[in-house]
């Protein structure tokens, strides 16, 4: 049996299962298997630096297929007006959709002890609990559900019959309620309006801090490229200016997006460095719409910039972006859902309330 294996769907994925294993002796790491799924990120040749580490003792490419991918398989979405009807369809699609990952899971799961899935609401989810084996779920970000529980939002109605037939395999729901998802890994317990009792707390911030100071070159070498030159424009700016990161999203549509990277910078860029630091899903190239801006492309977790003492900046702007696990800035500004509001139809993004 090999001892573990994480499932990751991002890049923060990839950086919590770093930390994980850093904080485990030096003589129980390299025993773990790196799984990185292509479906929604594009890892470059972060497998490559992450293998050379010599942190994991294998990392693996999964070719992980959306539902979208099956038309056989997207029949079943289609509402049939009838919550008893819907649900017999929704068994249908449980199976139907794990049963098609079989084809594209490159290893088998049932050699590993214990496996860790971050985002289990993907294809991942659906296979495993096709396949009967039991896992380990992880919060998709740093408190993920405390803004946005996608399980009891993505049920909503009749959600008590629904927990039931997940717990007994019928049909699939994410985030601790299927029949083989041993527990539910979440970073603050007492935020969560709604628990089960698999639900275990296990704060990232502690998960960092527990790294060592000599082990700290391990998340700089698996997650900046060798050739990333970010730092320079740190250490060029001027020095009388303050200087101010905004965090990118992958929210709304394009030119949306381009509108609200703009917008923010106006407030809150003025007679100031701005450095525009890019989602590892935010695609949108901002060179032309904000020419006056440094755009920080290489795509890594923001958590990086926290060990990185000249990457220090005045003020830090997320807009849907959790700041809690911010440390590189000396003030930072929520813009969340009352900024959100104005840009798109906010049953979009106030997903808790509407559950």
């Amino acid at each position: 049996m090999k001892d573990r294996i994480y499932v990751c769907h991002t890049f923060y994925h990839a950086y919590i299962s770093v930390v994980k294993e850093l904080n485990l002796k030096s003589e129980e790491r390299g025993r773990a298997s790196l799984m990185l799924s292509s479906m929604s990120n594009d890892f470059g040749d972060f497998a490559k630096r992450a293998e050379k580490s010599g942190l994991f003792e294998e990392v693996i490419s999964f070719d992980e297929k959306e539902d979208v991918t099956f038309p056989e398989i997207m029949k079943y979405h289609k509402d049939r007006g009838n919550i008893i009807l819907n649900l017999f369809q929704r068994i249908k699609y449980t199976k139907a959709l794990g049963k098609a990952q079989e084809a594209y899971v490159p290893i088998d799961f049932r050699e590993y002890k214990d496996i860790y899935v971050f985002n289990d609401s993907d294809p991942i989810g659906y296979y495993l609990n096709y396949k009967k084996i039991y896992y380990h779920a992880v919060e998709d970000g740093l408190d993920t559900v405390v803004y946005t529980d996608d399980a009891r939002y993505g049920n909503r109605g009749f959600f008590g019959l629904k927990a039931f037939m997940a717990a007994h395999n019928l049909i699939f729901i994410e985030n601790g309620y299927s029949k083989y998802c041993i527990d539910f890994e979440v970073n603050d317990l007492s935020r969560i309006k709604y628990t089960m009792p698999n639900f275990i707390e296990v704060p990232r911030k502690e998960l960092t801090k527990a790294v060592k100071q000599e082990d700290l070159h391990y998340l700089t070498d698996i997650f900046l490229d060798e050739n990333w030159n970010t730092l320079e424009y740190f250490k060029s700016a001027p020095s009388y200016k303050k200087k101010v990161m905004i965090l990118s999203d992958p929210v709304c549509d394009h030119e949306t997006r381009k509108k609200i990277m703009r917008d923010i910078v106006d407030e809150y860029g003025k007679d100031a460095t701005v450095f525009i630091k890019q989602h590892p899903r935010d695609i949108v190239d901002y060179t032309e719409e904000l020419p006056d801006c440094i755009i920080v492309k290489e795509r890594f977790p923001m958590e990086i910039m926290n060990i990185i003492p000249e990457f220090h900046v005045d003020l830090a702007v997320t807009i849907l972006t959790v700041p809690d696990g911010i440390e590189f800035a000396d003030k930072v500004i929520f813009l969340g859902n009352d900024f959100m509001d104005k840009y798109e139809d906010p049953a979009i993004h106030r997903t808790i309330e509407m559950i």
